[in-house]
């Protein structure tokens, strides 16, 4: 049978999310990793909250009727990014999660998006594989921490809770890292209450929409990012993602008791500026 795709509809969530849920748990336990999303019930919610979001585009795949498979794209800022995609392993081998992305591919074309990203499974070789061939390279090396919260300061630096009028000054900070600013993300992660930023001198020098796998964080140093880690009373689902070729960042974590989770890789396809700047990366980029 052949596969179709269609845009995704709130009742498709149940299925979407038993499918995620499934997917990411098969391939991580076949490497000995524990699953992202602790159970269907939370994918099911996730995807059910993605769908609904005006700037996410959002499609299914589905075979003689059946839902086999999901792709998201969010469109929040002048970079997009690409995830979750997850296929029903009963459905692998049959290109569904190559029809996903090309679809999502095509989407950034017509809207002339500058450039897309995504972050990958590192022990996952087919989906490396498959996202080089379609054009993504290689950025960054990622890994996902965890651990207790460190409840300590960063001498000299500020942290408190980032405010609407804080929007310019952090979105300035991370065009100087990146390039270009999420500045819409960051507005919704304000209004959420989870966002948080950094001060020296009285001047916002980093900020993070939530210290975990579904925030981004940027600073200009690494005393900035530790500031913000330092603050943090947790880190949010699995953990929080660091580029391991910052091995400073990474040592300074894996001395107050974080520990390595899982491997993950940041890739990218059109605009990329190297960072001139320090950063944590979200799952989606």
């Amino acid at each position: 049978m052949s596969v179709t795709l269609r845009r995704a509809k709130p009742e498709d969530a149940a299925a979407c999310g038993q499918i995620c849920y499934t997917a990411f748990k098969t391939i991580s336990e076949r490497h000995g990793f524990p699953p992202d999303i602790p159970g269907p019930e939370m994918a099911v919610g996730f995807l059910s909250q993605l769908i609904s979001m005006p700037l996410v585009y959002a499609m299914v795949a589905e075979e003689s009727g059946r839902v086999v498979g999901s792709n998201f794209l969010w469109e929040f800022d002048s970079i997009a990014g690409i995830g979750p995609i997850t296929i029903d392993p009963g459905a692998q081998n049959k290109n569904v999660g190559r029809q996903l992305m090309e679809d999502a591919l095509l989407r950034c074309r017509e809207r002339r998006i500058a450039g897309v990203r995504l972050v990958q499974a590192a022990f996952h070789s087919r989906s490396l594989s498959l996202y080089t061939k379609l054009g993504f390279d290689v950025r960054e090396p990622l890994a996902v921490l965890q651990g207790p919260a460190l409840n300590m300061k960063v001498a000299g630096c500020e942290v408190r809770a980032a405010r609407d009028q804080d929007l310019a000054g952090c979105n300035a900070v991370c065009r100087q890292v990146h390039g270009h600013d999420r500045g819409q993300e960051l507005g919704a992660a304000i209004q959420q209450g989870t966002a948080m930023l950094v001060e020296r001198n009285g001047r916002i020098t980093g900020y993070s929409t939530h210290l975990g796998f579904f925030g981004h964080t940027v600073g200009e140093t690494n005393e900035d990012l530790q500031a913000l880690i330092g603050a943090a009373t947790e880190f949010a689902g699995p953990g929080l993602i660091l580029p391991t070729r910052n091995g400073d960042l990474f040592r300074w974590c894996l001395g107050r008791g974080l520990r390595v989770i899982q491997p993950l890789t940041l890739m990218s396809m059109g605009l990329y500026n190297e960072p001139a700047g320090k950063f944590l990366p979200s799952i989606i980029y």
